[in-house]
C-alpha cells in the first residue's frame, strides 16, 4: 500500500479552501462570544473554571488513547503547577505528566514550536514508562512504525509512518512550516486551516514511539491559541473523545492521498463543535455559581452532597436524569428520607421532575425556563 508520505508531492496537501471560509468566520465569531462570557466571571472563578477546562482536556486526550486518569489527581496536579497549593498524595506519573504538558501548553502557547518543546512534552507524558526506548527524542528504531488493530494472528494495518531515519528531516520541515504559517509568519494561514493541517501532518509523521496522538492534539491547540492570541481553552479532546470512532475513521480516510478536503472539513467542524461545547461549559459554570448563590443555606447535608455530585457530572448530567436510587446511593439515606429530600428540592425550584413512579427522574434547574 502507498501512504501519503510516499506520494511524490509530500508533504504538500491540497484541499478546497473555499469550503472552509464560512467555518473560519464562525470560529472567529464564537471566539468573541467565549471571551465575552469568560470576562463576566470573577477572577477567582476564572481560575477555578480554567482548571476545570484544562483538566477535562487532560483527562479526555488521555482517554482517547485508552488511558483512564483520575480527574481529582489531575486537578490537584494542575493547581500545584499553577502555584495554588501542594499536590495531593497518590498522584501518578501519568496524571502529573499530562498536567505539566497542559500547563506548559497554556502558558507558552505563543512561543514558536521547536524540537525542545515536543521533547519536553514527551518526557512529561512518558516519565513513568519503562518500555519506551527513547523518551524525550524522536524514534530511532529500525522496525516500521505502524498503527495496528486486531488479534496478533490477523493484524489490520491502519497506517505505516515514514522510517525512523527520516524523523530529523521530516520534523525540521514540519517545525519550519508550523512557525512560518503562524500569524506574523512568512505564510500565515487561517486558524482552522492551520490547526487541521498541523494535526494531520504531525500524526502522519508519527515521530515518537508513543504519545503522538496527545502531542498532536496539543499542537493543534497551540496553533489555535496562536491564531487567537490567547490560550484557546477549547474542548477539543473532550469533543473528539465523544465521537472517537469518527476521529480515527477520518484519519484513516486521509492517510493515503495528498488531497484532504474531507479531513479539513471534518476537523474544522470538530473545532467548531469543540468551541460550542466550551461556551456551553462556561455558561454551565455561570449557572452553577448562580444556583449556589440562590440556594445558599437552604439545602441539608444530604441534598448538598447530591447536588454537588450532579454538578460534577457536567453539562451532560446523569444519563437519563437522577433517580431516587441514585439519590439513596450518593447520600446513603433511606428511601423515605430520599423521597422527602427530592420533593423538597422540587418545591424549592432546585430540581425539575419528569416521569412517574419508577421512571421518575430529576434534573438541575439552572434557569427559570428549565
Amino acid at each position: 500500500m502507498i501512504w501519503n508520505w510516499q506520494q511524490p508531492g509530500w508533504p504538500e496537501f491540497t484541499y478546497d479552501s473555499k469550503a472552509l471560509e464560512p467555518l473560519e468566520q464562525q470560529f472567529l465569531l464564537q471566539s468573541g462570544e467565549f471571551v465575552g462570557a469568560y470576562k463576566h466571571i470573577g477572577a477567582d472563578d476564572q481560575e477555578t473554571l480554567k482548571i476545570e477546562l484544562i483538566s477535562e482536556e487532560a483527562v479526555k486526550t488521555s482517554e482517547i488513547e485508552g488511558e483512564i486518569l483520575n480527574r481529582d489527581s489531575v486537578q490537584s496536579s494542575l493547581r500545584h503547577q499553577l502555584g495554588l497549593g501542594a499536590e495531593a498524595a497518590g498522584v501518578r506519573p501519568a496524571e502529573r505528566g499530562i498536567s505539566q504538558m497542559m500547563i506548559d501548553l497554556y502558558q507558552n502557547f505563543a512561543a514558536p514550536l521547536a524540537d525542545r518543546t515536543m521533547f519536553e512534552w514527551h518526557k512529561m507524558l512518558l516519565s513513568g514508562d519503562r518500555e519506551i526506548k527513547v523518551i524525550g527524542g524522536y524514534r530511532t528504531h529500525a522496525d516500521a512504525m505502524q498503527v495496528l488493530s486486531g488479534p496478533i494472528h490477523r493484524r489490520t494495518v491502519h497506517f505505516e509512518a515514514p522510517p525512523s531515519d527520516r524523523m530529523p528531516a521530516e520534523m525540521q520541515r514540519f517545525i519550519t512550516w508550523f512557525n512560518d504559517t503562524a500569524p506574523g509568519g512568512k505564510s500565515p494561514l487561517p486558524a482552522l486551516t492551520r490547526a487541521a493541517l498541523a494535526h494531520l501532518s504531525f500524526v502522519c509523521i508519527h515521530p515518537f514511539e508513543d504519545g503522538n496522538g496527545r502531542i498532536g492534539r496539543a499542537i493543534a491547540e497551540k496553533s489555535l491559541g496562536q491564531n487567537l492570541s490567547q490560550p484557546s481553552l477549547i474542548a477539543l479532546a473532550y469533543t473528539i473523545e465523544r465521537k472517537r470512532a469518527d476521529y480515527y475513521a477520518a484519519l484513516e480516510r486521509n492517510n493515503k492521498d495528498l488531497e484532504i478536503s474531507g479531513w479539513m472539513k471534518y476537523f474544522a467542524n470538530t473545532i467548531i463543535e469543540a468551541q460550542t461545547n466550551t461556551i456551553k461549559r462556561v455558561d454551565f459554570y455561570v449557572a452553577k455559581a448562580k444556583f449556589y448563590e440562590k440556594f445558599r443555606g437552604q439545602l441539608n447535608e444530604r441534598q448538598d452532597k447530591v447536588i454537588a455530585r450532579m454538578f460534577r457530572e457536567g453539562i451532560d448530567g446523569f444519563k437519563g436524569g437522577l433517580s431516587a436510587d441514585n439519590y439513596i446511593s450518593i447520600s446513603q439515606t433511606s428511601r423515605a428520607t430520599a423521597t422527602r429530600d427530592l420533593q423538597d428540592l422540587v418545591e424549592k425550584g432546585a430540581l425539575t421532575k419528569t416521569g412517574e413512579l419508577r421512571h421518575t427522574r430529576y434534573h438541575l434547574r439552572l434557569s427559570d425556563g428549565e
